[in-house]
């Protein structure tokens, strides 16, 4: 299909995009456009004007600093699945990456615009929420927790911009896991699970768990993460990972019913929590 007709503008700097995204209440951002762009072509997006990004030096690169990984929102998920300061200081995000769609997809997809696109399908939202990562825009810090508001509904006000990503280094102990289950390479996974995993003398001190499509936006499996606390691996991990769907709210469509996701939720978090543990 053909999109609905729209006014096209490519600023110059951070600011003036920001002027003209704020000027029309109506406005989107386009970056890599791999999210966006079939939404037009559907006419289920009707913007007025397309705010062109991807030649903004201010929401390049990925910087190494002390606590944190900074991943600019225009990185492309190949550059951070290839990154070596993402693969050494925080691996799940890089795992998760590697899982977007197909490779042509991760060649012009944005990290920024698929966490600023908020849908709860998408791979990276989950990773992000597990994490605890602080999204950083052009007038503030947003902790992850309080950016996915609803249903493709980010924490962004009229003329702010997502510049950029804080990603925590958890540190020596924790290891990592992104696992998911798709009908195929190009499809959203139908339930995703994102799991940090820290061990010490034999058992699971603490753990982050945080689900795809398992709602309106992704959810903090909180439950299972009380329940593996001092769990040594075994049946007393697969025990905890039953209580992956509680406080969700799965919805049923053509792809899966809501108890099948709900059953999924639990299989895969049991697999990523091994996984991550170190457990085939």
């Amino acid at each position: 299909m053909i999109p609905a007709q729209f006014d096209y503008l490519r600023p110059g700097s951070l600011q003036e995009a920001s002027e003209a995204l704020a000027s029309d209440e109506e406005a989107k951002v386009l970056a890599g456009g791999q999210s966006l762009l079939p939404l037009l072509r559907l006419r289920l997006a009707y913007p007025s004007l397309l705010v062109d990004v991807s030649r903004l030096e201010e929401l390049t690169g990925i910087l190494d600093e002390r606590d944190h990984v900074f991943i600019g929102a225009m990185a492309t998920h190949d550059e951070v699945l290839r990154s070596p300061a993402v693969i050494a200081g925080c691996p799940l995000v890089a795992l998760a990456a590697a899982t977007v769609a197909d490779p042509a997809v991760r060649h012009r997809g944005t990290f920024g615009g698929s966490l600023a696109h908020a849908d709860p399908a998408g791979d990276l939202p989950a990773v992000a929420l597990a994490l605890e990562c602080v999204m950083v825009t052009s007038t503030r810090q947003i902790p992850a927790a309080d950016f996915f508001l609803d249903y493709l509904e980010p924490a962004l006000e009229p003329g702010e911009i997502l510049v950029g990503v804080k990603v925590p280094k958890l540190g020596p102990g924790w290891g990592f896991h992104y696992e998911k289950f798709h009908r195929t390479a190009q499809a959203w996974a139908i339930v995703g699970v994102a799991a940090a995993v820290r061990r010490a003398n034999g058992s699971i001190q603490e753990a982050r768990i945080g689900l795809t499509n398992m709602g309106p936006t992704p959810v903090r499996a909180r439950a299972v993460e009380s329940a593996l606390q001092g769990v040594e691996l075994g049946e007393a991990v697969r025990q905890a990972c039953a209580e992956a769907a509680e406080g969700t709210s799965p919805t049923s469509d053509l792809h899966a019913q809501a108890d099948y996701r709900r059953h999924l939720a639990q299989v895969l978090t049991h697999r990523a929590v091994n996984a991550a543990a170190g457990r085939p």
